[in-house]
């Protein structure tokens, strides 16, 4: 899964553009689909696939529990499900998520409760030094054994359980929990109960609606997921619509970006993705929907944005499931917009790739914008659009998360601030095109080696 790192150095600011792009592939349904699509019976196709790093470990970690997948077109992949519970690896084999945590969460899911699996996982230095706390707890709970014991960081060792029972869970603003927990549902024993009072990403939910037999969803103030174990799956077709959170840098970009115009073609408009939108409209954003269609359960539309005036923003709570991977972004245009924006509910983001608001501080403070933070609250102090042509921002190495390389890149485009970001290899984990897209955007970069 090694590629070589790199180096990106900025020094000009964009000049206005007026374009149409096609943003790669959303990563969550393409990590989604192959996972899924082994437990399944039958044959599933899923095209327009993101050929991304984290994609690539999926697909790996699919084939090494004994699933055929065949690639048959660019971003084409046929999956020989194997069925519920027919996953099956070599005693003390080792599987490496490397960056990826959804991969790392879901996987466990669905191992927990299929039998006779003794395996390690293991995820690069970044993922190393993620907290598996919780879905330790929880697939405890279904009846799995971690090792070694009271250790919630990976390398980890899983045993799964031959008699796994479902359980009740009240879920909070982390999807990969809830998937994780109704995927291990699918294989267990009786009943397993969801309760979601905060809506958060629901792809896994959509991927699986078509079984009737195996997932009911009732909503009664709260949403509550009922998995009933122990059912078969049927295969599906799934074409991956553009991936939102990829395309907000580009949209951030527009905004703030005098005189431009930008259209994105066929992006995911899934409700639980597009909080990034709704809050920048509420700030008077221009950003339009178009071409709505639904597709597998999912929602399918153009995003138009068009460069303008922007409010501080201000985001409670409430937005923090469904923005969580746009924050590093929102950040770089609260410092770029004159007045106190506020950022409320996202304490959670500390366990991202990195502390992302810790991160996103120092970016911010290279350019001389003053942020205050308490355990679950940012305040950033927006100068408006400063020319940062006399200052440097420097991303030193070991900071292994694309979306604070990314924010980064937009914030020195904007600003013409002298950039160096090391390890920018890490932005191919989610978006491959990043680079070329924003070549054809007309940003001047160089790559060193």
């Amino acid at each position: 899964m090694s590629h070589k790192s790199f180096s990106i150095k900025i020094k000009n600011r964009i000049k206005p553009y007026n374009k149409t792009i096609e943003v790669d592939s959303d990563k969550s349904l393409s990590i989604r689909s192959f996972l899924i699509g082994s437990i399944c019976e039958n044959i599933s196709t899923v095209t327009n696939v993101l050929e991304s790093e984290d994609v690539k470990s999926t697909i790996e970690a699919c084939k090494k529990l004994g699933v055929k997948i065949v690639k048959f077109s660019s971003g084409s992949y046929k999956i020989y499900g194997k069925g519920l519970g027919s996953l099956f690896a070599k005693k003390n084999t080792i599987i490496n998520c490397f960056n990826s945590g959804t991969l790392a969460r879901l996987l466990l899911g669905i191992l927990s409760t299929t039998p006779n699996i003794k395996i390690m996982i293991t995820g690069d230095s970044s993922l190393r030094k993620r907290s598996m706390k919780k879905l330790v707890q929880l697939m405890s709970e279904f009846g799995a054994t971690f090792l070694p014991k009271n250790k919630f960081n990976f390398p980890l060792k899983i045993i799964s359980t031959d008699m796994p029972i479902g359980i009740n869970y009240s879920a909070g603003v982390s999807a990969q929990l809830k998937s994780a927990v109704i995927l291990a549902g699918l294989n267990s024993y009786g009943n397993t109960k969801v309760i979601e009072r905060t809506m958060s990403r629901d792809h896994t939910e959509n991927l699986l609606k078509k079984n009737k037999k195996t997932i009911n969803i009732k909503y009664d103030k709260k949403k509550i997921i009922e998995v009933y174990g122990k059912k078969s799956l049927e295969h599906f077709k799934l074409n991956i619509s553009g991936d939102p959170s990829s395309s907000a840098f580009f949209s951030a970009l527009t905004l703030l970006n005098k005189n431009s115009l930008l259209k994105i073609k066929n992006v995911g408009l899934n409700p639980t993705r597009i909080g990034f939108y709704k809050l920048l409209r509420e700030q008077k954003a221009k950003i339009k929907f178009m071409n709505i269609k639904k597709d597998n359960n999912e929602l399918r539309g153009d995003i138009v944005i068009k460069s303008c005036k922007l409010k501080p923003i201000i985001s409670p709570a409430h937005f923090y499931p469904s923005t969580a991977d746009e924050f590093p972004i929102l950040f770089v245009l609260a410092g770029l917009t004159k007045g106190i924006s506020v950022f409320k509910g996202i304490g959670d983001l500390v366990n991202k790739e990195s502390n992302r608001i810790k991160e996103m501080q120092k970016v911010l403070g290279q350019v001389g914008i003053k942020t205050v933070s308490t355990k679950n609250e940012l305040k950033i102090y927006g100068k408006g659009m400063v020319d940062a042509s006399n200052k440097i921002i420097i991303i030193q190495k070991g900071i292994h998360d694309h979306r604070i390389h990314m924010a980064s890149f937009v914030l020195a485009l904007l600003t013409g601030s002298t950039t160096k970001l090391k390890g920018f290899d890490t932005v191919f984990t989610s978006s491959p095109s990043f680079l070329k897209i924003m070549k054809k955007l007309g940003a001047k970069f160089e790559i060193q080696r």
